[in-house]
């Protein structure tokens, strides 16, 4: 059945094979503790009690609250499926919990930050890795978009006419972002360098290394550790972090929550609300230093 399963969440729901790999490795460790804990070779018919000892395992072995959560959030897919194939009418995940998750800010690089990276001429070059490094930086910042989303964007992808900008995300669902003045200039300049490179390489890549090759993750992670080091003295410096700085900026300057959430590509609005948090911090801090009794 767990065959079944995972040619299930890869044929029907589209998911990544990353994903559908750490689906795959948190079945085999939970039936490889049913087989050794209960002496059952099989893990369709298991109890809660069984579950909840598993859950109690792993805390004994000190693993994280959140990987604990993923792994329970797997097996319960997992009972889900036996359910809506009929092969079971109960979900034994359902009685089970899993140990609470403390709840850490995003981080977020500051906005006068952000303002003297890309308002400081000395910081991005002239020439095409420049202007390319700039863009790889203005389209996470600008736009939101993850880093798997910036390595696959096509020049096809970009509609300048209209000032959008079309992203696949994740399971294969498109959206379309609006782009800005400034962003299109910087898609334009980018655009013309590009043309007089002598690239070997025939591919419509919109974004490519130096070589004219497709963009790749510690090539895109090295970029924007460069880029922040210049301007931030913060530890965390990678794409997810400007991720999480677009959408905390467009928070504090009014965005609607929810316009937040389609432009970031969340399924749910529980995911895009981390943000809030921020702008609740942000806003703690100013009753703190204005206020006559703070």
């Amino acid at each position: 059945m767990t065959d079944d399963f995972l040619t299930y969440l890869a044929k029907e729901k589209r998911y990544s094979k990353h994903t559908i790999i750490s689906y795959s490795t948190d079945l085999k460790q939970f039936s490889e503790y049913v087989k050794v804990s209960y002496e059952m070779e099989a893990i369709v018919d298991v109890s809660s009690i069984m579950i909840r000892g598993w859950i109690v395992s792993m805390i004994d072995q000190s693993l994280s609250a959140k990987s604990i959560h993923r792994k329970r959030s797997s097996i319960n897919s997992f009972y889900k499926y036996l359910n809506k194939v009929s092969y079971r009418v109960d979900n034994p995940v359902d009685k089970v919990r899993a140990p609470k998750i403390k709840q850490r800010l995003p981080e977020y690089i500051e906005e006068g930050n952000m303002k003297e990276l890309f308002l400081n001429d000395l910081i991005f070059a002239e020439d095409f890795i420049g202007k390319r490094d700039r863009l790889i930086i203005a389209l996470i910042y600008a736009c939101g978009i993850r880093l798997s989303e910036l390595i696959n964007l096509k020049e096809n992808d970009c509609d300048l006419s209209l000032g959008t900008i079309k992203v696949l995300g994740k399971r294969n669902k498109e959206r379309i972002i609006p782009l800005q003045n400034n962003i299109m200039h910087i898609i334009k300049e980018y655009n013309s360098i590009k043309n007089y490179q002598s690239f070997s390489i025939d591919h419509a890549n919109l974004l490519v290394i130096d070589n004219g090759n497709k963009l790749y993750e510690k090539f895109v992670y090295r970029k924007v550790n460069k880029y922040l080091s210049a301007v931030t003295t913060k530890s965390k410096k990678s794409p997810h972090v400007l991720r999480h700085t677009f959408a905390t900026h467009m928070l504090n300057h009014g965005a609607d929550i929810y316009a937040i959430k389609e432009l970031l590509g969340h399924s749910s609005l529980a995911a895009t609300q981390i943000y809030t948090h921020n702008t609740i911090e942000k806003l703690k801090k100013s009753h703190e230093q204005a206020h006559p009794r703070g």
